[in-house]
C-alpha cells in the first residue's frame, strides 16, 4: 500500500504512470538482488519418455522456498528441462515457458515479485531406452537420480534412497578419483609411519585403510542402508542389476554463505538494499 500511494504522489496522481513507476522499481529492485547468495531452495524433479530431469533452484531464505510461486517455478523448469533438453544453462534461460516468456524474463519477475534473488543453478538429464531411471526426494532439500540395467522400479527407489543417505562419491572401487587415492595414501603412509613398526607391516596398514577408505567411497562397497549386513555391490548383484550412472544434488552444495551481521541486515532493510 505504501509503495501504491509513493508511486502515484511521485507521478502527480498518473495511475498510468504510477504502474510503469512500480514495475520499473519491482525490476531495478530484482537487479539489486541479483548479486544476493542464493544458497537455500529446492531440488526439483521431472519424468518424460523414460527420461528424468533434476534441477536445483536456489533463494536466498528457506521461507520463500517454500512458497507456492517459488515451487511452482522449480517445478515448471524442471518440466521444461526434460522436454526440451537444453544443451546449458544458458540455452535453458533462454526456452521459453508455458506463457511463452523465456525463462530468464520469468526469473526475473519472481525475484521482483519475492524480494529475493533467485537463481537457476544447475540441472541434468537421465534415461534413455534401455534403462531405468528412479529417483528419490529427501524434503525437497536432497534429490538423487540411478540409472539401472536391470533390477526393477522397487530396487532402484532403495539405491536412491542409499544415494541420498550415504552419499558415496562414485559407483565401483574402479572408479574412485586417482587423485583422492593418492591423497588419501600419502595421508595414511604418514600416519604408518608415526607407529614406529617395521616397513613391512607398514605397507600392511596401508593397504588396509585403502581397502577401508576404497568402500567408504564408493556406492558398491557402502553397507546398504536398509541392510547393513550386505553391501550395495551384494544387493544388486542379487538381483542381476548394475547402476550406470547416479545424480545426487543438495541444496546449497558448495555454495559459500556470506554471513552478515543482524543489525546491519535490519539497516539493509530499511534502506531498501
Amino acid at each position: 500500500v505504501m509503495e501504491c500511494k509513493k508511486a502515484l504522489v511521485e507521478t502527480d496522481g498518473d495511475l498510468e504512470a504510477a504502474i510503469e513507476a512500480m514495475r520499473k522499481s519491482g525490476l531495478a529492485k530484482a537487479d539489486k538482488r541479483s548479486g544476493k547468495t542464493a544458497a537455500e531452495g529446492i531440488i526439483s524433479m521431472a519424468s518424460d519418455s523414460g527420461r528424468t530431469a533434476i534441477v536445483e533452484i536456489n533463494s536466498e531464505t528457506d521461507f520463500v522456498s517454500r512458497g507456492d510461486d517459488f515451487i511452482a517455478f522449480a517445478n515448471s523448469i524442471a518440466e521444461l528441462v526434460v522436454s526440451q533438453q537444453p544443451a546449458d544453462l544458458d540455452a535453458l534461460l533462454a526456452c521459453s515457458m508455458a506463457d511463452g516468456s523465456a525463462v530468464a524474463s520469468t526469473q526475473t519477475a519472481l525475484v521482483a515479485k519475492l524480494g529475493e534473488n533467485i537463481s537457476v543453478r544447475r540441472f541434468l538429464v537421465l534415461g534413455g531406452s534401455d534403462t531405468l531411471v528412479a529417483s528419490y526426494s529427501h524434503g525437497n532439500r536432497i534429490g538423487v537420480l540411478v540409472e539401472l540395467n536391470g533390477g526393477d522400479a522397487a530396487l532402484g527407489k532403495d539405491i536412491a534412497m542409499h544415494v541420498a543417505a550415504s552419499n558415496p562419491s562414485c559407483i565401483g572401487a574402479d572408479d574412485v578419483n586417482p587423485d583422492d587415492l593418492a591423497r588419501e595414501r600419502d595421508i595414511f603412509k604418514a600416519q604408518a609411519l608415526d607407529s614406529g613398526k617395521p616397513e613391512n607391516i607398514v605397507e600392511k596398514m596401508i593397504e588396509g585403510r585403502m581397502r577401508k577408505y576404497v568402500a567408504e567411497v564408493s556406492m558398491e562397497g557402502q553397507p546398504f542402508v536398509k541392510d547393513p549386513d550386505i553391501t550395495v555391490g551384494k544387493l544388486l548383484g542379487n538381483a542381476d542389476a548394475k547402476v550406470t550412472n547416479f545424480i545426487r544434488f543438495e541444496v546449497g552444495e558448495g555454495i559459500e554463505k556470506k554471513q552478515e551481521n543482524f543489525a546491519d541486515e535490519v539497516m539493509a532493510q530499511v534502506r531498501g538494499e
